[in-house]
């Protein structure tokens, strides 16, 4: 069994192992529980308290002891629909009520929200940024410069990114400069010839924000994230402009 399904429902690994082994022993002592599971009896014993409170765990006294036993398994399906209700629930108040609440909260700046990232994990964060923020817009349309050096490093980290986005229905125009690139589905492609070395790069402008990729030494990714409507817009511009002469 694949323990990180057991902790997306909100249980610990200890959690799981004394789980496990009630399924096997059926109604038990602590003693005979925690001999199973291989974990000293006072964890054990807060482990199945915590684990009543989440209804997988039933207990019966016997005399001076408790017995205690696992509920079917079919509960965890009970736990996960729960926390998916809940989970759609907090989507819900998100989106209709707090988020728009805080940004009430923060002063109206003209000035730029800049974000810095690094490394194979940032990479993958700005990849997902960019499809949730033009997941959200009336028009699920991006523009990306891209040059040849990058396009081995980009999806690196998030290999299923053109997958997705063709799931979510988001068109792409790619600028690319250097030979290379591919075609995929709901994209469109333009490119510019160069000649000599070209530097390894990647901008997105998805309003409104920009992104702009690079390659440090070794290879190393980095990433700054512009949030700014005015910035967004002008990098727009000069992609529509390009993009026309082409």
């Amino acid at each position: 069994m694949n323990d990180e399904i057991f902790e997306l429902l909100g249980l610990e690994r200890r959690e799981i192992r004394i789980y496990r082994a009630l399924l096997e022993l059926g109604p038990s002592a602590i003693r005979s529980i925690a001999e199973k599971a291989g974990i000293n009896r006072g964890t054990t014993y807060d482990c199945l308290k915590q684990m009543q409170h989440k209804g997988i765990v039933t207990y019966l006294p016997k005399g001076k002891r408790r017995l205690f036993s696992a509920r079917e398994p079919d509960i965890l399906l009970q736990l996960a629909e729960e926390r998916r209700e809940s989970l759609n629930s907090a989507i819900d108040q998100l989106k209709t009520r707090v988020i728009p609440d805080m940004h009430h909260l923060m002063p109206d700046f003209n000035t730029a929200n800049v974000s810095y990232y690094e490394g194979d994990s940032g990479i993958e964060f700005v990849l997902r940024d960019i499809l949730s923020t033009v997941a959200r817009q009336d028009e699920k349309r991006y523009s990306v410069f891209s040059s040849k050096p990058i396009r081995e490093h980009l999806y690196r980290p998030f290999p299923n990114f053109t997958a997705q986005r063709i799931q979510k229905g988001i068109a792409v125009d790619v600028i690319a400069i250097g030979d290379g690139g591919e075609d995929a589905e709901l994209s469109a492609r333009k490119w510019i010839k160069t000649e000599g070395k070209v530097d390894a790069a990647y901008i997105a402008v998805y309003p409104p924000k920009c992104a702009i990729i690079s390659l440090a030494s070794a290879n190393y990714p980095t990433a700054v994230v512009i949030e700014s409507k005015e910035v967004a817009a002008a990098q727009q511009i000069i992609f529509n402009t390009l993009w026309g002469l082409l």
